[in-house]
């Protein structure tokens, strides 16, 4: 246990700094479901391992002698501890984070009522350009007139072909759930801020294909991102990301590279062993003292 316990933590560090990169040479859908799929593997050996270094604290209570011999102390108090300290951080963020996401439905949805069931536009009058996917029961696009007013008949196929997929992959529980890694793990952050970007992306080229003309959707969120610029995100643009977007749009579709996908899968399997491992070592040293 003294090694195997501590190989999620590591691992989460690899993952936060080599998984984005990997990502980059794979297509976005793979790349996200990769990314998501380690991460919460990850995030969930790295919490396992957090809780086994804080029962080593009931170790006080349990015999420390088995045939005559003393049993090793699997971590030192003060690491329990810490352990147990992190892992109450952990928590409180993965309850703020999942609170944030319901209140931020409950407003979406919100200004989605009074429509028809079967509705998947809803155009909301406002000043301010922006756009959003609703996911729900059914999935809505919401637009503000002032989006729809800033762009071109093509152009708004392309948003509209954008925000449909988001809806039909369920782009939102990727970032919902590489929300919650970081909340319970915060090395892997920059996994967080990747699936997000990489969830856009794949929303890009499904627009595209939708539309038929890559330059037409480079144009489209082109335009989005300048006329929401100050006024909010529409189309989920950050400053560093939207000329990566677009740039990525007039080349040629991404190849899809599984080994890419593999290495990134692996790296989360590993932290999962690693716990495994170490909830086995931990089992046997309270065996032994129980004989």
């Amino acid at each position: 246990m003294r090694i195997d316990v501590y190989t999620p933590l590591l691992l989460s560090l690899l993952l936060g700094v080599a998984g984005p990169r990997l990502a980059r040479f794979g297509t976005p859908a793979a790349a996200a479901r990769a990314l998501t799929g380690a991460a919460v593997l990850t995030a969930g050996a790295s919490l396992w391992a957090l809780a086994l270094l804080t029962a080593t604290l009931a170790g006080e209570a349990l015999p420390v002698v088995a045939h005559g011999r003393a049993l090793p102390e699997p971590v030192p108090d003060v690491v329990a501890v810490l352990a147990l300290l992190l892992l109450a951080v952990a928590v409180g963020r993965i309850v703020g984070a999942v609170r944030a996401r319901r209140a931020t439905r409950r407003t979406l949805r919100r200004l989605c009522e009074g429509h028809p069931p079967g509705t998947e536009l809803v155009v909301a009058a406002s000043p301010r350009p922006q756009a959003f996917a609703v996911p729900g029961d059914p999935g809505r696009i919401l637009v503000t007139s002032a989006m729809l007013a800033a762009l071109r008949p093509a152009e708004r196929r392309v948003l509209l072909a954008h925000e449909r997929a988001h809806l039909t992959h369920r782009h939102a529980f990727y970032v919902h759930a590489a929300t919650l890694t970081a909340a319970a793990n915060p090395l892997l952050l920059p996994v967080r801020g990747a699936v997000a970007y990489l969830v856009e992306r794949w929303a890009d080229e499904q627009a595209a294909g939708a539309v038929g003309d890559r330059r037409t959707t480079a144009r489209a969120l082109a335009r989005a991102a300048l006329v929401s610029h100050g006024a909010g995100c529409a189309l989920h643009f950050a400053d560093r990301a939207v000329t990566r977007r677009i740039a990525a749009l007039q080349t040629t579709p991404p190849r899809r590279l599984r080994p890419v996908a593999a290495a990134i899968l692996t790296v989360g399997a590993l932290a999962a062993l690693g716990a495994a491992d170490a909830t086995g070592d931990l089992l046997s040293l309270l065996t032994a003292g129980a004989l």
